[in-house]
C-alpha cells in the first residue's frame, strides 16, 4: 500500500443548505456498517479521505456536498482558494461563477465557493461526530468488540477528534462565529447553535489537549494519519492567532508547542526545497508533520494538488514537462510575491520557482483577461524528485503538506518577536537561518539578529510557504489583508479591490460571510458588513 487507506462507502447524505447535522442515509449505521471489525478503520479512513476526495466514486459522481461543482468541492482546493486567491500570492484566469470576486475582495454571502468551503468543513465535522457516536463504550459493549479492537478504536477516536478540531479551527479562522454541532447533539433535529469565536477556540484547545496521550508519538503513526505533533501544530497555530480570534495574546503557549515539535527530534528540514512538492514527497521526507494524501490511481480528484498543478500550467507551458497530461491555464501570481525574491530563476534563492517565458510580471488587465499576465508557478509538480512522471498524468500523486517543520520554525521566531516566553532570540535566528541556508544552498542568505523582525517574518513566510494555504491567515494576523493602519504597501497588490493598482478593502472582509442559505436555514447571525 503506497499511501492510502481503503475507506468504507458510507452513503452519507450530502450537506444540503438546511442540514449541518449530517446523518447517514438508508439502513442504520450501527446495524450494518459496524458489523465488520474492519469497518471502524474504514470509517476513520473516510474521515481522512474527506480532506482529499469529493465523493464516493472518483472525480465525479455521488458527491459529498451540494451547491457547488463537485470538482471544486475538494477540501484542500476550497481552502486553498480562500487562503490564496484572496491574497497577493495568486490570481486565476477563469470566470467560473463567482471565482473572480475572491481576488477582487467583492465576494458576497451567496458565493458558491465560500458556501462550498463552509459545507465541506461541516461535512467533515458531522461525519466525525457520527463516528464518535458509534464508538462509545456502550455501543462497543453491545457489539461484543474485543479488547484488542477497543484499544485500536481508542486511538481512532482520538484521531477523529483531531480531524474535527482541525475543521473547527479552519471554520473559526475563516468564518468567525459558527454553528457548533458535536456528537452530543441529536441528529436530524434542530439546527446546531451558533457560538462565538472564543467558544470554538476554547473547545479546539481543550479537545487537542484531551486526546494528546491517546495519539501516536511523532512520526510513529501510519503515513498520512495524525499523531501528537499534528495536534501540537494545530495548537501552535491556534495560539499564534489567538489575539485575532479572542483578543488575548498567547504567544508563550505558541512557543511551548513549537518547542514540543522541535524537541521531539522527529523532524528535520528536507535537503532540497523543491522536492517537498514532488510526486514522491511521501518518501524520505523528515520535514512533513501532516500531509493530505493524493494518489493518481486511488484518490482521483479535480481538487487538491491535482488542481494546483494542472491549473498552474498554461500559455507556452507543456503539461508533460510537469508530469501531467495538460495545462488548465488558470493560476498565476502577482508581482508582489515575485519582488520578494532576489531573482526569478532560483539561482540565488532556490524557492523562486517561477515560469517567465511568454509571461509578464505586470498585470495591466483583469486576472480573467488571460493566463500570460502574471508569472506562472512551477513549485508544484507531478514528477518525482528524480524527474519521473507520477503514476497517472491525469491525476497527481503529490501530497499536500498541510504542516511542515519550516512553518514551525517561523512560528517560533514570530512568537518570540511578539514577546512570548520560553524561547530565545538566538534560537529564533538559528531556525530562520536554517531555512535560509537551504534556500540559498549556503550561508549567503543568512540574516543577523538585527535583521530579524516582524516585517522580515511576514515576507519570509511568503517566500517559504507560498501556495501552501497560509497567506490569508498570515496577512490577517499582521493587519495587511484588507486595510493597513500603518499604510503598509504590502496591503496593496494588483487587482485587490477590483482596481489595477490594487487598493485597501473594508476590514469586515477579514472574515468571510456565513453563507446566506445557512443564515436562512439556521437563523444564524451574519458577520458584520455582509
Amino acid at each position: 500500500m503506497r499511501k492510502y487507506i481503503s475507506f468504507i462507502l458510507l452513503g452519507v447524505a450530502s450537506v444540503a443548505c438546511t442540514d449541518l447535522a449530517v446523518v447517514p442515509k438508508g439502513t442504520a449505521v450501527s446495524d450494518v456498517v459496524f458489523t465488520d471489525p474492519d469497518s471502524y478503520r474504514g470509517f476513520l479512513a473516510k474521515l481522512y479521505a474527506g480532506l482529499a476526495v469529493t465523493g464516493q466514486q472518483g472525480p465525479a459522481g455521488d458527491a459529498d456536498i451540494k451547491g457547488i461543482d463537485e470538482g471544486a468541492s475538494d477540501y484542500i482546493r476550497g481552502y486553498w482558494n480562500l487562503q490564496e486567491l484572496t491574497t497577493d500570492e495568486a490570481v486565476i484566469a477563469w470566470n467560473d461563477g463567482t471565482i473572480q470576486t475572491l481576488h477582487a475582495h467583492t465576494w458576497t454571502s451567496q458565493s458558491e465557493f465560500i458556501n462550498g468551503v463552509f459545507n465541506r468543513f461541516f461535512y467533515q465535522i458531522s461525519i466525525a461526530n457520527q463516528f464518535l457516536r458509534e464508538t462509545t463504550d456502550g455501543k462497543l459493549a453491545s457489539r461484543g468488540v474485543t479488547d484488542e479492537l477497543r484499544a485500536q478504536i481508542k486511538t481512532f477516536r482520538a484521531e477523529a477528534r483531531l480531524l474535527r478540531a482541525l475543521s473547527y479551527w479552519h471554520a473559526l479562522d475563516l468564518f468567525g462565529n459558527v454553528p457548533f454541532p458535536t456528537e452530543q447533539g441529536t441528529v436530524g433535529t434542530a439546527a446546531p447553535e451558533q457560538v462565538d469565536r472564543a467558544t470554538i477556540f476554547n473547545y479546539v484547545e481543550s479537545e487537542l489537549k484531551a486526546i494528546e496521550s491517546d495519539l501516536a508519538a511523532p512520526k510513529q503513526n501510519e503515513y498520512g494519519r495524525a499523531d501528537q505533533a499534528v495536534a501540537w501544530t494545530i495548537l501552535a497555530k491556534l495560539y499564534l492567532n489567538a489575539e485575532v480570534y479572542t483578543g488575548q495574546q498567547k504567544y508563550t503557549d505558541c512557543i511551548t508547542y513549537c518547542n514540543k515539535i522541535i524537541g521531539s527530534g522527529a523532524y528535520s528540514l528536507k535537503d532540497v526545497y523543491g522536492n517537498l512538492f514532488r510526486a514522491d514527497n511521501n518518501l524520505n521526507n523528515p520535514e512533513a508533520i501532516f500531509q493530505v494524501n493524493y494518489d493518481g490511481l486511488h484518490t482521483q480528484t479535480y481538487g487538491g494538488t491535482n488542481f494546483i498543478i494542472h491549473a498552474s500550467i498554461g500559455g507556452g507551458m507543456s503539461g508533460p514537462d510537469y508530469g501531467v497530461d495538460s495545462g488548465w491555464g488558470g493560476v498565476r501570481t502577482t508581482k508582489n510575491l515575485v519582488d520578494k525574491f532576489p531573482d526569478v530563476t532560483a539561482t540565488i534563492d532556490k524557492r523562486a520557482i517561477f515560469y517567465t517565458t511568454g509571461q509578464t510580471k505586470e498585470m495591466p488587465d483583469k486576472p480573467n483577461a488571460g493566463f500570460t499576465q502574471g508569472f506562472a508557478m512551477i513549485k508544484w509538480q507531478n514528477k518525482t524528485s528524480a524527474g519521473v512522471t507520477g503514476s497517472n498524468p491525469a491525476y497527481a500523486d503529490t501530497d499536500f503538506p498541510m504542516f511542515r517543520l519550516a512553518d514551525v520554525y517561523l512560528m517560533y521566531a514570530e512568537a518570540v518577536l511578539r514577546g512570548g516566553s520560553g524561547g530565545s532570540d538566538a534560537n529564533a535566528l538559528d531556525y530562520v537561518n536554517r531555512i535560509r541556508a537551504r534556500a540559498y544552498g549556503n550561508t549567503n542568505g543568512n540574516i543577523t539578529q538585527g535583521q530579524l523582525n516582524l516585517n522580515f517574518i511576514i515576507d519570509e513566510r511568503s517566500r517559504e510557504l507560498y501556495w501552501e494555504g497560509h497567506r490569508r491567515t498570515d496577512l490577517v494576523r499582521f493587519g495587511l489583508f484588507t486595510d493597513s493602519e500603518a499604510n503598509d504597501a504590502r496591503a496593496i497588490w494588483p487587482w485587490k479591490g477590483d482596481v489595477a493598482a490594487g487598493k485597501e478593502t473594508d476590514t469586515f472582509r477579514n472574515l468571510f460571510p456565513i453563507p446566506s442559505s445557512q443564515i436562512i436555514a439556521g437563523s444564524y447571525d451574519q458577520n458584520t458588513g455582509y
